[in-house]
């Protein structure tokens, strides 16, 4: 449903690291999504919640959006989305 509205990349550089997944619009009006992927790790994280909280410091800390800025996004149409999983259960945040 989104083929001709968003160009979808993965596993590309952008600020200091490489996104999961980013849907950039091809209307600069539109929104643009990163999202990233974490698998629960339970000795280091005590539940889905904080390893979704690791998915979206690390999409802000390593500045995933630059790309996006650069290309003439404002910072409040870029939507960041983290998921966490655990066996068959899954948290979005």
């Amino acid at each position: 449903d989104l083929a001709g509205r968003y160009i979808l990349t993965s596993n590309r550089e952008s600020g200091f690291g490489r996104y999961d997944v980013m849907l950039e619009p091809q209307k600069k009006e539109d929104d643009a999504f990163i999202i990233e992927f974490k698998v629960h790790k339970p000795r280091k994280e005590k539940d889905l919640e904080e390893t979704v909280a690791n998915a979206l410091t690390q999409i802000a800390e390593r500045k995933y959006e630059t790309q996006l800025l650069a290309d003439g996004l404002k910072p409040e149409q870029i939507r960041k989305y983290g998921f966490a999983f655990a066996g068959k259960m899954c948290l979005i945040g």
